[in-house]
């Protein structure tokens, strides 16, 4: 009886922690990207300067770099390594890592690179559980358990979707302890959206149909399978052929300077891909919320110039160290696919459909494919619409695109961070 007490309270006090230090690594991610462009990037980049566009990025992943020279813990410790760190009972991070890991995540995602937020908000939400599980003197048996509270929690504010963050959890860090400890692992994630919620911003979809189901969005998504599955070909094959070929090529003649080179060559590509179009970079939070939401609308052309982009800005962001995941990146990708999917199924045939619900569909399909995430996929479709037209083809479509992809590609191995 005393355990579960002392749970109960650690898991409040680590909900409440955690949503506060997301909630400060949020705003202040925010309040570094409209400093460094001036104000809202999506509205200022167009009337700054060239040199201002390479110049920004450029600068910002080299101290990046340099931040991770100096302590190597400030390297992207993602969520495959929590629950890592889970598995082995251990996690050692000092107060230093973790600070130095806000600021340099918070500078790679402020200043356009393609990565997300999951993966350092898991790592401060384990980081703080670590600490209270030592002050409130909790067995060393439960540590896991702790580590998978803290880091569910931090996933869960910083989603501002409570379900989803706690699926997300689940299926990547606590999948062991859902039968005798996922109660605890709920509150605390509940606890910390509680407090995030309030200012943050989650995804939000205006458009359900609730229970209503048109079976014209299961045929559509069924045409849809090779659209997005040929779009994931390009995405993976990118990753693992061009880049790597890359990689390698600096490993044989420049392997002491390597890093250095590669942030360059980030900064550079960043700086070109803000020029071109601002929606190409960032973490993509903004460019989901506008697209499922039917708020922006994108020449048929430049959509798919833009879906290019953003392989290559999240490819890149991954080998110039930029510290952050990668889910809200894929989401926002797949948002876009499956918006351009949309556009040319009503340019082309009669068959007319709502760009906005393949919008959500493509964001949810091309995370959950290439995170191996499927329950957390189908729950955020849930989550963010309520809408059956999009639930339903989502689930659909994941399996056998999952399946295609998994045919040629690795997704699990080429996923891990390049160390």
């Amino acid at each position: 009886m005393v355990n579960v007490l002392n749970l109960i309270v650690f898991s409040l006090t680590v909900g409440i922690v955690t949503g506060v230090f997301i909630v400060i690594y949020g705003l202040l991610t925010e309040f570094l990207k409209y400093i460094l462009f001036l104000g809202d990037p999506f509205e200022t980049i167009n009337h700054l300067p060239v040199w201002y566009l390479y110049l920004i990025p450029t600068v910002a992943i080299l101290i990046v770099n340099y931040l991770i020279k100096i302590d190597e813990n400030v390297r992207e410790y993602g969520v495959l390594e929590i629950a890592k760190a889970v598995e082995e009972n251990k996690f050692f991070v000092s107060w230093k890592s973790l600070f130095l890991k806000i600021i340099a995540s918070s500078i790679s995602l402020a200043s356009g690179f393609a990565v997300g937020n999951e993966g350092p908000s898991a790592a401060i939400g384990a980081m703080i559980a670590n600490k209270f599980h030592f002050l409130f003197k909790l067995p060393k048996n439960l540590l896991k358990v702790a580590l998978s509270i803290g880091s569910s929690s931090g996933i869960a504010a910083i989603f501002v979707s409570p379900i989803t963050g706690i699926m997300f959890a689940i299926e990547n860090i606590a999948y062991e302890f859902i039968r005798n400890f996922a109660g605890f692992l709920i509150f605390a994630s509940l606890i910390a959206f509680t407090i995030a919620i309030n200012f943050l911003e989650p995804i939000i979809f205006n458009y359900s149909a609730g229970k209503f189901l048109e079976y014209k969005y299961i045929i559509s998504g069924i045409l849809f399978i090779p659209f997005i599955a040929f779009f994931n070909f390009l995405y993976l094959s990118l990753k693992d052929k061009m880049l790597y070929f890359f990689d390698n090529l600096l490993n044989s003649y420049f392997f002491v300077y390597k890093n250095w080179i590669l942030a360059i060559i980030g900064g550079f590509t960043i700086g070109t891909i803000l020029l071109i179009s601002p929606y190409a970079a960032f973490s993509g939070h903004e460019l989901v919320t506008m697209l499922i939401n039917n708020n922006l609308h994108i020449p048929l052309i430049l959509l798919f110039l833009i879906i290019f982009l953003r392989i290559i800005n999240i490819s890149v962001s991954v080998y110039a160290n930029a510290v952050g995941g990668i889910f809200m990146a894929l989401m926002s990708l797949g948002a876009l696919i499956g918006y351009g999917y949309a556009e040319v199924i009503n340019h082309f045939t009669t068959l007319k459909i709502e760009p906005f619900y393949f919008a959500a569909i493509g964001g949810a399909i091309f995370m959950g494919v290439n995170m191996r995430l499927p329950l957390t996929a189908l729950v955020m479709s849930l989550e963010i619409t309520y809408d059956y037209n999009v639930i339903v083809p989502t689930g659909i479509i994941y399996v056998l695109v999952a399946f295609l992809m998994n045919l040629k590609f690795d997704i699990k191995k080429m996923h891990l961070r390049k160390k």
